[in-house]
């Protein structure tokens, strides 16, 4: 049997975590079990995510490739939270699982084995942030209340200094050549609230007075945004900039589809808290050998009953009713579904949040014979992962598709002086993965993953962009890294 522990650094220090007795209780229970201790992997994560998807124990498959017949390999992954060992009887727990897994059930499932990009996880992602106000309604509180901290990092003055100054220094040098276009665009994906760009937008008129210059005149700053709420809160809270302001709803995998009158033109495009929150798949590396993650997303079974109950349902019906509600969202739905939702929009927030709040991911591993044959986004194989996962031994690791994804759509975007810069949790050297839990996680009603730098950056080499990483040094034990793209030289 073979035992990981990635949590190395809850280990040490002052306030380390005393496995011993977790390993112990988890020995005991996996010797009287009947697994077959050869083809068994234990993996020990911290997850530090409150609410996830994972449970504090879980058994995940490894399903034999074409090359290793499936009557002579049948192993498995028995994956551990450390976070919340301490606080179950593990061996009862444990003792679950195996029952389940002689079911063939863990609850009532939503979808079939898919990719972890195509679960159902990220409809519920797209429906919060199309119905972001009733949410909030629900809930009683805004969404970044929701953020560790209470804010982004993004609202920060120091930041937007910084970051202006080095515009001027760009825009006075063309300015010097006769270079520099009349309409001096700036976007922005992902605008939150409109903080950020408020902040930003105050700064640059006042550093504009001051050096003099005739740029706050020429500026056309554009709000890209999923949601049309957030975009409305936004524009209110920019409504002294109104002259120079534009918003657009789009879809931040693909901006140019939105953009496309934008290419070759802006000067600064920036993001913040946007690829962490977009679709990825997972794949694992054991023994030398590439898996993909397949998940299927599922309600535990004494949940799903009672919320099928009090809906006068079966379990059975439940998935047709939240895929409904994915599709039509909680307006539509009450007024589709009046017997089952008497109070209205606010009773299907009530009855999205108990779904979200209980869902879970099954997982499996599934060979990948060829990363020719994968796709990380339609137009790039995932020979592109070759250099990351030969260098580096057994891992689990983000492919983030819908950050590689929105990151190459957006370059094209970009004068030949312009630069990207994007605040969000990168891993920003691979072995990161081998150390730490890094998603998914749920943040309100929303999925959250850290985001494969080196993915990013071997992707923008490729396309002629230098990306570099910095920590963001203007909030103290900020997770937040700086990354910045640009035309290499």
């Amino acid at each position: 049997m073979q035992i990981d522990i990635r949590a190395t650094d809850r280990l040490r220090g002052e306030k380390a975590f005393d496995i011993g007795p977790v390993l112990s209780s988890l020995a005991h229970a996996v010797a009287g079990s009947d697994l077959d201790l050869a083809r068994l992997r234990v993996v020990c994560d911290w997850v530090q995510y409150r609410q996830a998807f994972r449970r504090p124990i879980d058994l995940r498959p490894i399903l034999p490739s074409a090359l290793q017949p499936s009557d002579t390999f049948d192993a498995y992954e028995l994956a551990l939270d450390l976070r919340r060992a301490g606080n179950i009887d593990i061996e009862a727990e444990f003792a679950k699982v195996l029952a389940e897994q002689a079911k063939g059930s863990k609850g009532q499932y939503m979808e079939d084995w898919r990719n972890g990009s195509e679960s159902c996880i990220w409809d519920f992602n797209g429906l919060y942030w199309n119905a972001l106000g009733l949410w909030e309604q629900g809930t009683g509180r805004e969404y970044e209340q929701a953020l560790p901290g209470g804010e982004s990092d993004a609202r920060n003055t120091e930041a937007a200094r910084e970051l202006i100054l080095r515009l001027f220094s760009t825009w006075d040098q063309l300015a010097a050549r006769q270079a520099l276009p009349e309409d001096l665009h700036i976007l922005e994906l992902g605008v939150g609230n409109g903080n950020q760009a408020r902040v930003w937008l105050d700064e640059f008129r006042r550093l504009d007075r001051e050096a003099n210059r005739d740029y706050y005149r020429r500026l056309h700053y554009l709000m890209g945004d999923y949601s049309p709420h957030v975009l409305a809160r936004a524009r209110e809270n920019v409504k002294a900039h109104a002259d120079h302001t534009s918003s657009l709803v789009l879809d931040a995998r693909v901006p140019s589809e939105t953009l496309g009158f934008l290419r070759s033109k802006a000067f600064l495009i920036y993001i913040s808290n946007v690829y962490d929150n977009l679709p990825t798949d997972e794949i694992v590396r054991i023994g030398g050998h590439l898996f993909r993650v397949e998940v299927r997303a599922y309600i535990p079974t004494e949940t799903a009953e009672k919320v099928a109950a009090d809906l006068k349902l079966e379990p059975k019906d439940l998935p047709d009713l939240v895929h409904r509600l994915v599709q039509l969202g909680p307006e539509l739905l009450a007024a589709a579904a009046p017997e089952r939702f008497p109070g209205g929009p606010l009773t299907v927030v009530e009855f999205w949040r108990v779904v979200w709040e209980s869902m879970r991911l099954d997982e499996r591993y599934t060979p990948l014979e060829g990363l020719d044959t994968y796709r990380v986004t339609p137009n790039i194989s995932g020979e592109v992962m070759r250099p990351i996962v030969e260098a580096n031994g057994d891992l689990r690791m983000h492919v983030s598709n819908g950050a590689v994804a929105s990151f190459l759509d957006s370059l094209p975007l970009l004068h030949p002086f312009g630069i990207l810069e994007c605040h969000d949790i990168f891993v920003t050297n691979v072995q990161q993965y081998e150390t730490s839990f890094r998603g998914p996680g749920k943040y309100d009603g929303s999925v959250v993953n850290w985001v494969n730098g080196p993915m990013l950056s071997a992707i923008g080499r490729r396309n002629g962009y230098e990306v570099n990483y910095e920590a963001f040094t203007h909030r103290t034990g900020s997770n937040i890294t700086t990354l910045t793209a640009r035309v290499q030289e």
